[in-house]
């Protein structure tokens, strides 16, 4: 992998934090990334919070931004439109694949126009609205906040008696809800980085949804990379990562969520412009299966701050 001197980044400001639902999880794996950064003589300054970013830029404290902000404010395309207006590079998809992908209806609305098979849905903003389109999808659904990311404010429905306190969980997020049919199988991801798939991570949850605890807290959450599939397999679905991933405008990194239903074919989740890089976080995993540190992987990252196409 070839990748620039220290010096040749400026002075970085990594953001992380901020004031969302994933703030400790941004924190989390905020502080590994720093630290590997500072490993490599990276001049890298932490920024919590997208207010904090705009003051540093204004006050000229940096050259460049990695973004590690997740969520609403930092993956949906509002850091990534301030720093456009103030003529700052950043890490990761531009405006509108970040706009695009964060919003969860709209992205599948996307890949279905572009033939790409992702799970049936509705988007509702009442409960009885909630009541009609789940007798139309079917029990059981999952029930989830069409734009917040890392499972929060989802909830399994298994029938018609849950679905009010599922529907007022997710509302609490946001004033629109997304409900979607539940498709019982096992979970993939695909990480992309600089144009390509990396290999495929197989997720086992040890709970029965692979929610916020199975996710970040759940040591007895197995991951694995190689992931049991085929290579046939394999390269099928890092092509159907690739086509997804470009189908948004996405660039630089990012990941794919599939699930593979009863009926063996995979469907697309969701798709994740600003990953997790904590220690259960997917790609790196994917990452060090490639033969790709941690650390090449964070100055990796910070390479596609230099991509002159972000939509």
């Amino acid at each position: 992998m070839s990748l620039r001197a220290p010096e040749d980044y400026g002075r970085v400001l990594l953001v992380m934090g901020g004031d969302g639902s994933e703030r400790e999880v941004s924190l989390d794996g905020g502080s590994q990334v720093l630290a590997a950064l500072q490993r490599q003589d990276v001049d890298v300054e932490p920024i919590d919070g997208l207010a904090e970013l705009i003051a540093a830029v204004g006050q000229q404290r940096g050259d460049r931004v990695f973004n590690l902000l997740h969520g609403r404010g930092g993956e949906d395309g509002v850091l990534q439109g301030a720093m456009r207006a103030l003529g700052v590079p950043f890490t990761g998809a531009g405006v509108l694949g970040s706009a695009l992908s964060m919003h969860k209806a709209q992205a599948k609305r996307i890949w279905l126009q572009c033939g790409l098979l992702t799970p049936q849905f509705a988007l509702v903003v009442s409960e009885e609205a909630a009541a009609r389109a789940a007798e139309e999808l079917g029990f059981p659904l999952v029930c989830k906040p069409p734009s917040e990311g890392s499972s929060v404010g989802i909830s399994m429905v298994a029938d018609a008696d849950e679905l009010s306190t599922a529907f007022e969980l997710a509302q609490r997020h946001e004033t629109e809800v997304m409900l979607e049919s539940f498709i019982e199988g096992a979970e993939y991801t695909v990480g992309v980085l600089a144009g390509k798939a990396l290999p495929v991570v197989r997720i086992q949850p040890a709970r029965a949804f692979y929610d916020y605890t199975a996710k970040y807290e759940d040591d007895a959450t197995g991951y694995f990379c190689p992931s049991g599939l085929s290579s046939n397999e394999e390269a099928m679905l890092q092509a159907t990562a690739l086509a997804a991933f470009r189908a948004l405008e996405c660039s630089g990194w990012g990941r794919i969520d599939f699930i593979r239903g009863s009926d063996r074919r995979f469907y697309l989740l969701e798709a994740n412009t600003t990953p997790g890089m904590t220690s259960h976080s997917l790609v790196p995993k994917a990452a060090a299966a490639a033969g790709i540190s941690f650390d090449d992987l964070c100055l990796a990252i910070l390479e596609t701050s230099f991509d002159e196409v972000k939509r």
